[in-house]
């Protein structure tokens, strides 16, 4: 085993141990909060390096390569069966997702230090920042389900934490609350899951030299048992196990927390969106694939859970998709835009496999790690505005932010040649590689195609109300450039999304070789051809619409009613309200749940209430009835009787008063009465 394997666990320990020390620091330790949480991510950034570089020396020709360290961590009585083995495992997935994670994330660190300068909390922002990052640190490496469980809940906590961090906004207080609540709920079957898989398999270790939950072994025995219906083990586990990664990477129809989480500082929202929170539900899907995969021996078609996810993703894509055309709040464009190409990544996973999926989420993350940051430097330059219809003009004012803004833009909306465009079509073309004829299963490939002509045309939506034209906020606060500590990152950013788009690199060709163990999917030429040429067309429609009705047309004052919106007002509002999914939420679920518990409450109130009531009354009538006996009846006879021997008592010890001549008037009596009883017996006989 590697020295890198061994020491897997410190990536997650120093950012872990960097949020406690800053626990225990003063609030306006400000110094140490910097050094502390950029230097621990940049060394967990060094280590996740040489960890990736050790899983490409072990990497072979005949699969996947990997290690993992399994330690016992309760026992609970003798033999194997009664210990619990928790673990680390270093593979391609693991490599890779460890280096973007500590990469991204230590830009969005830096980029915090010029956002939160003048917080007041800006020693505790970074423990709960590095707090997060320990724990999606800590999910990647896990080489248990067990293990992965724990710190996604601490992925959850830290959420709640930095969502609402400015606790004194209501709306940020509230939006933490329906984050940590709307992801329990999918947590819930996450759970259930893992104890049926547990049950199943007896252990929740990924890899266990043969005996893993995801080795051939238990993948066999899980798809030839059968729940209710005739379906497999596997599939009803998968898809329990797949609602806990629906709520984490906001997917329908858990996906109302994501959009609601904008109300946290930008940074978060950048760390949320590209590299930690919604991440996680695309990599535990891709870590648990085997079980998603896993077809039962005969069965026709392809893994029943996986077509699920493929549905899912699609639908969330161009649901997510429709709704950002018509919002206004410039984070909430990008946040929208983030649930619609995790849409697109479990579409990715379900119908071209792990590569696809986890192509598209590395490459997303940089690419949205750019825009939430560069959408950031837009806020902070324009004195906290968040609303595009108010901005306008501000690329003469902010050159910096709105080229890298730029980069990351064509590269979410597929502009050919840069690498958004590439791993968007390796979506589309295993979409369409994957359809059996039928129209159904063509939808996913035409689901994603509309989207891709969705995405294109929010995003230039976007960029032609806050960048060009005239400037529409208030004349006295002209926009500004952001300090040079977060244009840094931003540069940083770009500058990788051009390396990774450049024609000699190749990242889909290294990526899928690394992942898959160098054994790549054949796809048809004429696929790829067709999907290149409606993937260009799709960009150029999107772009095209949104000049004409946004740039070329121009956009009058902030207050003017949006191009489509006077095209097509009622589908506009219904858009712009997000389909009132929440309001649907709110009339159902959460009125169902208020009328419960006002239910819960009476049946407490009036009915247990009432029969604790009775039954006390009744106590208390007994208690009285004992008092009342023990008084007048056992207390009073034992009185009587205490009295009549105390009397008895007296009688019988007068005769003993102690006096002399009582005692001699006793005697002459007692003689005399001898005498008289003497002289009677003589006289008689």
């Amino acid at each position: 085993m590697s020295e890198a394997t061994q020491t897997l666990w410190l990536i997650p320990t120093l950012p872990l141990l960097a949020a406690g020390a800053l626990a225990l620091k003063p609030r306006d330790n400000r110094g140490a909060a910097k050094a502390l949480s950029i230097g621990s991510m940049a060394l967990a950034l060094l280590l996740s390096v040489r960890a990736l570089l050790e899983s490409l020396n072990l990497q072979g020709d005949h699969g996947v390569a990997r290690e993992f360290f399994n330690f016992v961590w309760l026992s609970f009585g003798a033999g194997e069966a009664g210990v619990l083995k928790l673990g680390f495992v270093l593979d391609p997935l693991t490599a890779v997702m460890l280096v973007m994670v500590t990469f991204v994330g230590l830009l969005i660190f830096i980029f915090s230090v010029g956002y939160m300068e003048r917080d007041a909390n800006f020693k505790q922002f970074f423990c709960f920042l590095s707090l997060f990052a320990a724990a999606m640190l800590g999910l990647i490496v896990s080489n248990s389900l067990l293990l992965l469980f724990i710190c996604w809940e601490l992925v959850g906590v830290a959420s709640y934490l930095l969502i609402g961090f400015w606790f004194h906004k209501p709306e940020a207080a509230a939006a933490a609350k329906k984050a940590f609540i709307t992801t329990r709920i999918g947590d819930m079957g996450f759970l259930l899951g893992m104890v049926w898989l547990y049950a199943e398999t007896g252990t929740l270790l990924f890899y266990d030299g043969g005996a893993g939950c995801l080795e051939q072994g238990a993948i066999a025995a899980l798809v030839a048992k059968s729940a209710a219906g005739g379906i497999a083990v596997s599939t009803c586990i998968a898809l329990l196990i797949f609602c806990g990664a629906a709520g984490k990477s906001g997917q329908l129809p858990l996906h109302v927390w994501l959009p609601d989480a904008m109300e946290g500082p930008t940074p978060v929202s950048a760390l949320i969106h590209a590299a930690t929170m919604v991440a996680a539900g695309v990599f535990l899907v891709a870590r648990m694939f085997p079980v998603f995969a896993a077809v039962p021996p005969g069965a026709e078609g392809g893994a029943a859970a996986l077509t699920i996810v493929t549905w899912v993703g699609a639908t969330t894509a161009v649901f997510a998709a429709l709704i950002a055309v018509a919002q206004n709040d410039i984070k909430r464009i990008l946040a929208y835009s983030t649930v619609s190409q995790l849409g697109y990544m479990m579409l990715g996973i379900g119908v071209g496999g792990v590569a696809v999926g986890m192509f598209h989420l590395i490459m997303h993350a940089f690419f949205k790690a750019l825009l939430f940051l560069g959408a950031g430097s837009v806020i902070h330059g324009c004195h906290e505005e968040q609303d595009i219809r108010r901005m306008g003009g501000i690329k003469d004012h902010m050159p910096w932010t709105f080229y890298t803004y730029a980069i990351g833009m064509l590269c979410l909306t597929g502009l050919p040649f840069l690498v958004g465009f590439v791993s968007k079509d390796e979506i589309l073309v295993s979409a369409l590689h994957g359809n059996t004829g039928s129209l159904v299963s063509l939808l996913p490939f035409l689901m994603g195609l509309f989207g891709a002509v969705l995405t294109s045309f929010y995003m230039f939506r976007q960029v032609f109300y806050a960048f060009f034209g005239t400037y529409r906020g208030e004349a006295s606060q002209a926009p500004h450039e952001s300090p040079k500590i977060m244009i840094v990152p931003l540069v940083a950013l770009a500058a990788a999304l051009v390396f990774f788009s450049l024609p000699k690199v190749d990242p889909w060709g290294w990526f899928s070789g690394f992942l898959e163990g160098g054994h790549q999917h054949e796809i048809p030429t004429g696929h790829i051809a067709l999907v290149i040429f409606l993937s260009v067309v799709a960009f150029l429609v999107g772009a095209s619409l949104a000049y004409r009705l946004y740039f070329k047309r121009g956009i009058g004052s902030a207050d003017a009613p949006d191009a489509l919106e006077e095209r097509f007002p009622e589908a506009f509002a219904t858009l712009a309200g997000r389909f009132h999914v929440d309001e649907l939420y709110e009339a159902s679920v959460i009125r169902a749940n208020a009328w419960l518990a006002r239910m819960a409450d009476l049946l407490d109130r009036k009915v247990w209430n009432g029969i604790t009531q009775f039954v006390t009354q009744v106590a208390v009538m007994f208690a009285w009835f004992a008092r009342l006996f023990d008084e007048y009846v056992i207390n009073q006879g034992f009185d009587f009787g205490c009295r009549r021997v105390n009397d008895g008592g007296r009688v019988a010890t007068k005769p003993q008063s102690g006096a002399i001549q009582s005692y001699l008037r006793v005697i002459g009596i007692s003689l005399a009465v001898g005498v008289l009883l003497l002289t009677w017996g003589c006289s008689g006989s």
